[in-house]
This record gives C-alpha cells, structure tokens and sequence, in this order.
C-alpha cells in the first residue's frame, strides 16, 4: 500500500503561480491526503485562492521561508510530506512516482529531483538547467555529503522530519530552508536524486542582480551553519563508511 502524502507549500504574495499549482495538483493521478499552503503573510489573494482549490491554509507570520515551510511539515498529517514551492508545475503522475518509490524503498529517507523552467526560452532554459539546476545539486551534493532536497520538487518521510525538527534553523529568516533541511538529515540515510521525477519551475530564479546576491548570500549563510557542525570532508567519510556497510551486508563474503 502507498504511503498517504502531505503537499506543503510555503507561500507569500503567490496567489498567480499558486493556482496553476494547485490546479495541477488536483490533475494527479494519485490523489494526496492533503495539500497544507502555509500562508506566510501574503498581502494578496494567496489565502482565498488556496482555499477555493481546496487546500488546508495556516498561517505563519514569523517571516521566511523557513519558519513557514516548518510551520507547514509541523502540521502534516502524512506518512511521506511532498514539498513544493507555489510556481511549481508538476506532471500528473509526479506524486504517484514519489509513493511508489517511497512505497519499494524502505530505507529511502529523501527523494528529489530537477525542474524545467517553464517561462524560458528553448535555449536560455537548457543554458539554466546546465549552469543553474544541475550546478545546485552537483555543488550541494558535494558539501552534504548526499543528495540535497530541491525545495521545488523533494519529499521524506515525516518519522524523518520529526527527529530533525528541532535541529532546523526555522528563526533565521536567512537561511536557504532546504538546504537547511537536507544538513540535518543524518549523512548516512539513503537520498536518492531521480532526473525523471521532473516538475516545472518559473525561470524568476534565475534573475540576477540583487536577487542573485541575495541568493548567494543565503546559500553561503547556511554553508557555514552547518560547516561549523561537521565540514564536508566528516560528512562524506560518513556517507562512504555506511555505503560500505551496506554492501557487504548485499554481497557478504
């Protein structure tokens, strides 16, 4: 039997992209148990366009992502919480591929995957998802020590989350949540990067500027949290020693 899915989608000033979401969702060949949109101080319709799709609305008004993402996983009342940011456009079988995986792989502990942005051209798109999307998981990947959850487009199992949330930096309105999120996983449960698990994503991630800065601030932000604890050279003698104890219990001698 399928793990039952909570959707989380922190969202503030969306109400726009958040319906396309929302429709998309309710297009899913396997229905969720819940779709949670944690209302994070929108000054727009975000809230009554949530509500008349259906999903269950809160309300965080600590500002950031991070308080209003854990605000959401807090509340979820499913085996397996979905995260997914409100531009995200998933493909109809999106959330049946996650249950079947997490379904088949007991020992999965996260699952993600890229997205495609839907508002670039051919070109620019395929130049983002080189230099933008893969550069993300290639990067972030080598400083965890396992795959990073994508906040667009990652779920894990909510046993996971409630022995790691009290370890997650939900107050500082700085800090890159799902990178956050993927530093407190412990470094020796399995993460699985999936390129067929696609979704599509604005190209408003994209803009430099102030926005770029601001980005790249918060991702070295929440680098240096987390290098303070273990650096990644700790972080990868652990995931390399687990994978060994993992393969002689497949291939004893």
């Amino acid at each position: 039997m399928n793990p039952s899915l909570s959707v989380v989608i922190p969202c503030k000033d969306d109400a726009g992209p958040l319906s396309r979401c929302l429709g998309a969702l309710k297009a899913q060949t396997l229905a969720p148990l819940e779709i949670i949109v944690v209302d994070n101080n929108s000054a727009d319709d975000t809230a009554r366009v949530a509500e008349r799709h259906g999903a269950r609305v809160l309300s965080e008004t600590e500002a950031g992502i991070a308080a209003a993402a854990a605000t959401g996983y807090d509340a979820a009342l499913g085996e397996v919480i979905v995260r997914c940011d409100a531009d995200t456009v998933p493909r109809r079988d999106w959330l049946e591929r996650i249950a079947n995986r997490f379904t088949l792989e007991s020992d999965l502990a996260l699952l993600t995957g890229p997205g495609d942005f839907y508002d670039a051209g051919p070109v620019r798109a395929r130049l983002a998802g080189l230099g933008y999307m893969q550069a993300y998981f290639v990067f972030m990947a080598a400083a965890m020590g396992h795959w990073p959850p994508f906040g667009s487009n990652c779920a894990f199992r909510r046993a996971d989350w409630e022995r790691v949330r009290h370890r997650i930096h939900r107050h500082d309105p700085v800090v890159h949540d799902d990178v956050d999120l993927g530093f407190v996983l412990d470094p020796t449960q399995r993460t699985i990067y999936d390129r067929r698990l696609r979704v599509g994503i604005s190209a408003r991630s994209l803009a430099g500027g102030a926005a770029g800065r601001r980005r790249l601030r918060r991702a070295f932000h929440t680098l240096v949290l987390h290098w303070r604890e273990a650096p990644p050279w700790e972080r990868w003698r652990r995931t390399l020693g687990v994978g060994r104890d993992r393969r002689r219990a497949i291939h004893p001698r």
